[in-house]
Parts: structure tokens; C-alpha cells; sequence
């Protein structure tokens, strides 16, 4: 079996609800990056926006997990720590983003693109500062409804949206991944056990996929 183009890297995963609870996205997506021989640090945080990691912002629910140590779920004591802090403890050789669904505002009828613009390229511009390399995960598809009223039209506005303006990170268009429905959810959003398996088996190979300067800073002395 060919090595991984992810072996041997330090890799910081952030994201939000996917990424904050068991049976989510976390640990599957943890254990892919981890079998390539990534060294994978992953933390979650409910409802943060790419914003809220450019500052210290408690949240409802959140998880993170290093290395091969067990998944640590966290209630309400949970927060955001800023990208700068937690790059500058980590020196990760890539920062993987998995922020959309929370910022698409499905069940708002105009998308608020100033907002979203200012946070999604505050973040962006902030890891591009201590020149990491960085890759952004976009939405999936969900289904249609639920307490989040997500929705194709939003979704695939979203992910358009984060293509355009997640530079200098490596947009991932996890809609190339499924089809609209094809993963099961369990409220129109979050996806069940067999969904986050898919989706982190995807991310885990387009990543894997990357050009080595997409990979590790230039000189990262890894």
C-alpha cells in the first residue's frame, strides 16, 4: 500500500456541531487521517462560526480528541480558542476547516453574505498570517426541512460562496461527494452513523489528494 501524502503531518481539524458529538463526524474523520499516519489533533465547538475561532467564545456543546487518545465530549464549558493560540501551541503543518452548515442560516431568507464574508476571510486571512497551510471543507448535502430547514438551493449557495472566498485554504467540496438525500440524516442536517463514515472516508482521500505545497508550509521543519 502506498504511503499517504498525509504521513508524517501535524494536522489541527476544526469545526462545529459535525464535529462536536459522538457518532459525528469527529471520529471517523479523526480515525482516516489518523490511518494515513497524520499526527490529528480535532476540536468541535456547536454553532461556531469561522469568526468565532479568531476569539475566545463559549458555545452549547463541543468535543476533541488527540492522537490516538479517546474522544472527550464537552457540555457547556465548552469554547472556541483562537486559531493564532492554538496554532502557536500546535504548529499543525495543515489546518482543516469543516465550517459551512452552521454560517449557510438555512432558515433565514436572504443568506447574509457581508457577515459571512467578513468572518469566513477574517479566519482565512488569519492562518494565512503564520503561513500555515490551510484546507476548507464545504457543507454536504442534507435533506430538504427539519429543525434546520436546510435546503439544496442554500446548500449549494453556501459551498459557491465558500469556494470564492476561503483563499489562500484549498476549498473541498464535499457536494462532489453524494447526491442530494443519498446520506441519511437524523434532522435534515446531521447525518447517522453510516453518513459520517462516507463523509469522513471523502474528506480523509481529497485530502490525501492535494498537492504537497497544499500540504505543509514551505520550510516547516517537520
Amino acid at each position: 500500500m502506498p504511503t499517504s501524502a498525509l504521513a508524517g503531518l501535524s494536522l489541527l481539524v476544526l469545526g462545529e456541531s459535525h464535529m462536536s458529538l459522538a457518532d459525528h463526524l469527529l471520529e471517523p474523520l479523526h480515525d482516516n487521517l489518523t490511518r494515513q499516519g497524520a499526527q490529528v489533533h480535532s476540536i468541535g465547538a456547536c454553532g461556531a462560526s469561522a469568526g468565532d475561532w479568531l476569539i475566545s467564545k463559549k458555545v452549547d456543546c463541543g468535543a476533541e480528541r488527540k492522537g490516538n487518545d479517546k474522544i472527550v465530549i464537552k457540555g457547556r464549558e465548552a469554547t472556541t480558542t483562537p486559531i493564532q493560540d492554538l496554532i502557536a501551541a500546535e504548529k499543525p503543518d495543515l489546518v482543516v476547516l469543516v465550517i459551512g452548515d452552521t454560517m449557510a442560516s438555512y432558515d433565514k431568507p436572504v443568506f447574509p453574505k457581508a457577515w459571512a464574508w467578513q468572518s469566513v476571510t477574517g479566519l482565512a486571512k488569519a492562518i494565512a498570517a503564520t503561513g500555515t497551510r490551510c484546507a476548507w471543507v464545504g457543507p454536504a448535502w442534507g435533506k430538504a426541512g427539519g429543525m434546520y430547514q436546510k435546503n439544496d438551493l442554500r446548500t449549494h449557495l453556501m459551498s459557491q460562496f465558500l469556494a470564492a472566498n476561503v483563499a489562500p485554504c484549498t476549498y473541498i467540496d464535499s457536494l462532489a461527494f453524494s447526491k442530494p438525500g443519498q446520506w441519511m440524516t437524523t434532522d435534515g442536517q446531521h447525518f447517522t452513523v453510516a453518513g459520517y463514515q462516507a463523509w469522513g472516508t471523502a474528506i480523509g482521500t481529497a485530502l490525501a489528494k492535494l498537492p504537497a505545497a497544499s500540504l505543509a508550509s514551505k520550510g516547516a521543519g517537520k
